[in-house]
């Protein structure tokens, strides 16, 4: 009997699961007009999920479940039936941004530097946007840029911390409440509550207070690496 309402539970979660990753699609994509489309899922190699691997063709996937497969990042839209086409087929498949262009992009760090720099930058005073967490890497949304304006910011820099990593324009980023190979993505920073589309920091000023948080550290060194 036990073992029977252990797996309803489960069913109950997992439809659950899925209706709010199709939920999550259409809120981005219609309601704040953010290219998405889904990303490559994982696939359980047992009948307890354990040991769940990327369905992308590559046996060597370096990050499972966390990119776009099929299709491609260039089909990612904002249409409501398309997205709905999508989810309602593959329902477990994880929420994917294309950023850059008139989508929001980011600036992420690893989870432990991600936390040290929120930290940082709630006590500069920082106004930030919504912030996405994995259990590997934070990421700060910030206000659509291009490579050239990236170019300049980073060319008059001294230095900025090695652990950055941009997503611009043809990059992706996993949205809240998706799933991959390193565990679940969620919002750190959650936009709020019926807003009609998140407010965005520019990147020059996130940038700006991440290399003042990184190099503030006493004695020398980073608090943002590594």
């Amino acid at each position: 009997m036990r073992e029977i309402l252990g797996r309803r539970r489960r069913l109950r979660f997992r439809r659950k699961a899925r209706t709010a990753r199709l939920d999550a699609a259409v809120t981005f994509a219609v309601e704040w007009n953010w290219p998405v489309l889904p990303g490559a899922a994982l696939r359980a190699t047992t009948r307890t999920g354990a040991g769940a691997v990327c369905c992308c063709p590559d046996p060597q996937c370096v990050v499972p479940g966390a990119h776009p497969y099929d299709p491609g990042l260039l089909a990612a839209t904002t249409d409501e039936r398309m997205i709905r086409w999508w989810w309602t087929r593959r329902p477990d498949a994880p929420v994917v941004l294309a950023t850059g262009g008139a989508a929001p992009c980011a600036v992420s760090l690893p989870a432990v530097a991600g936390a040290r720099a929120l930290a940082a930058l709630d006590a500069m005073g920082m106004r930030l946007g919504p912030v996405v967490a994995t259990p590997t890497r934070w990421s700060i949304l910030v206000a659509p840029y291009g490579l050239e304006q990236l170019g300049e910011l980073l060319y008059a820099k001294d230095s900025v911390p090695s652990s950055l990593r941009f997503h611009g324009e043809g990059g992706y980023l996993l949205l809240p409440p998706s799933v991959a190979g390193t565990g679940q993505v969620r919002w750190e920073r959650a936009p709020l509550a019926g807003s009609a589309r998140p407010w965005l920091p520019d990147v020059e000023a996130v940038v700006d207070a991440l290399v003042e948080a990184s190099t503030s550290t006493p004695g020398g060194g980073s608090r943002l690496a590594y």
